[in-house]
C-alpha cells in the first residue's frame, strides 16, 4: 500500500469576530495516498474552503497539524511552505485565474520554467493537445470559451506534475456539458499521472466520481463515505 501524501490531524481553525471567537474548523482529521481522489462537500459557509487552504498551505490552522508530501507544515516559514507548494502542489480554481497577458501555451509553461525545465515549451505545448486545445496554443485567454480557459488552467496545474492537486469548485463556472467534460478530464489525468486530488464542489455528479467523498457541516466533519 502506498504511503500517505496528504494527512490532517486534529485541523481547527478559530478567527477573532466582534462577538467572540468564531469556529470555522472543529478538529477535522483524514489521511490520502498517492492517487486517492476525495471530494469535500457542505453547505456555503460549511468550511470547505477553509480546509482546502489549509491542507495546500495557504493558510495556518489555530491547532492540529498537516503534513503534505513528507513534510509537516507547522514548522515552517511561509517561504518554505511556498517552496512545499511549488514542488508538490497543483491549484485549479473556480474563476481560472489565467494571466491575460500570456498566450495558453505561455500560461501553461510558467510552472515549468519556474522549475528550470528546458523542455518547457515542449511539454506545455504536449499537455495542451491532452487536453484537447492542441490549435489553441497562440490564443490569448479572453479568445477562449469559459471550458477551454479552465482546460487551460487544469493544464498548467499538472504541468509541474504535481504530488496533490487541489480544485476549488472548478466546475462551478460552466455549463452542465463542458462542466461534465472537465470532469472527465481530471479524473483521466488522475489515473494516468497518479495525482491525489482534493476537490472542493457543490456538484454531486463531480462528488460521485471521487473515491471518498466528505461531508462538513458548521465546521464539523459529519460524514465520511468511500464510493
Amino acid at each position: 500500500m502506498s504511503a500517505s501524501i496528504l494527512t490532517a490531524r486534529n485541523l481547527s481553525k478559530v478567527v477573532p469576530g466582534a462577538e467572540g471567537d468564531l469556529h470555522i474548523l472543529h478538529a477535522l482529521s483524514l489521511d490520502l495516498r498517492a492517487g486517492d481522489s476525495l471530494a469535500i462537500v457542505g453547505a456555503s459557509g460549511s468550511g470547505k474552503s477553509t480546509l482546502l487552504g489549509l491542507l495546500a498551505g495557504l493558510d495556518q490552522p489555530s491547532a492540529g497539524e498537516v503534513t503534505l508530501a513528507g513534510h509537516g507544515l507547522a514548522g515552517l516559514s511561509e517561504d518554505q511552505r511556498a517552496q512545499v507548494r511549488a514542488e508538490h502542489v497543483g491549484f485549479v480554481f473556480q474563476s481560472f485565474q489565467l494571466l491575460e497577458s500570456l498566450t495558453a501555451l505561455e500560461n501553461v509553461m510558467l510552472p515549468l520554467e519556474l522549475h528550470d525545465r528546458a523542455d518547457a515549451r515542449q511539454q506545455a505545448a504536449t499537455l495542451l493537445q491532452r487536453v484537447g486545445l492542441g490549435e489553441r496554443l497562440s490564443h490569448w485567454p479572453r479568445q477562449l470559451s469559459g471550458g477551454e480557459q479552465q482546460r487551460v488552467a487544469i493544464a498548467r496545474a499538472f504541468a509541474a506534475e504535481p504530488s496533490v492537486l487541489f480544485a476549488d469548485e472548478p466546475t462551478g463556472n460552466l455549463d452542465t456539458h463542458t462542466g461534465e467534460k472537465i470532469t472527465d478530464l481530471l479524473f483521466a489525468l488522475n489515473r494516468e499521472r497518479g495525482t491525489t486530488l482534493v476537490l472542493v464542489t457543490h456538484d454531486e455528479r463531480l462528488a460521485q466520481r471521487c473515491a471518498r467523498r466528505i461531508r462538513l457541516e458548521a465546521g464539523h466533519l459529519v460524514a465520511t463515505e468511500q464510493l
